[in-house]
């Protein structure tokens, strides 16, 4: 599994979004500007997540973008499925459901599962909150 641009892009704009709650709807050039990155890009990945339902727009002079719930309430995985697609180590696993004519014979599949199962439970609980909160021995705590 690599996490791509987008993946990153998006937590980053979300986690500035979320720094800013207060400043109201904020428009994607400060984020850029703030973050130091490309707003060309940026305007790819907040339309999808836009799309996807994480965040309110308006526009206008003071439009922007804002959250569209409590940062507490963002799963990682949720935000890295939807700008991702999929998070699997293998082609052949997906969220657990399995993809491959040679299953049945696969020594290794177990292993590829239980990865998923893994990633996606990690991510799960960590939280937008939990990145902005600084809350390191939650994200680094594998095991919870």
């Amino acid at each position: 599994m690599m996490v791509s641009t987008k993946g990153r892009y998006a937590l980053v704009v979300l986690t500035d979004l979320a720094k800013h709650q207060e400043d109201g709807f904020v428009s994607l050039s400060e984020v850029a500007e703030r973050q130091k990155l490309s707003l060309k890009y940026l305007e790819i990945v907040v339309a999808m997540m836009n799309k996807g339902g994480l965040l309110k727009s308006c526009r206008g002079k003071n439009g922007g973008y804002r959250l569209k719930k409590e940062p507490s309430e963002y799963s990682i995985n949720e935000i890295l499925q939807l700008t991702e697609g999929n998070l699997a180590p293998v082609d052949c696993v997906k969220n657990s459901e399995v993809d491959c004519a040679n299953s049945e014979g696969c020594i290794t599949l177990p292993l590829w599962i239980g990865l998923d199962r893994l990633i996606s439970n990690y991510l799960e609980n960590i939280t937008l909150q939990d990145l902005l909160d600084g809350n390191r021995e939650k994200i680094l705590d594998i095991e919870k």
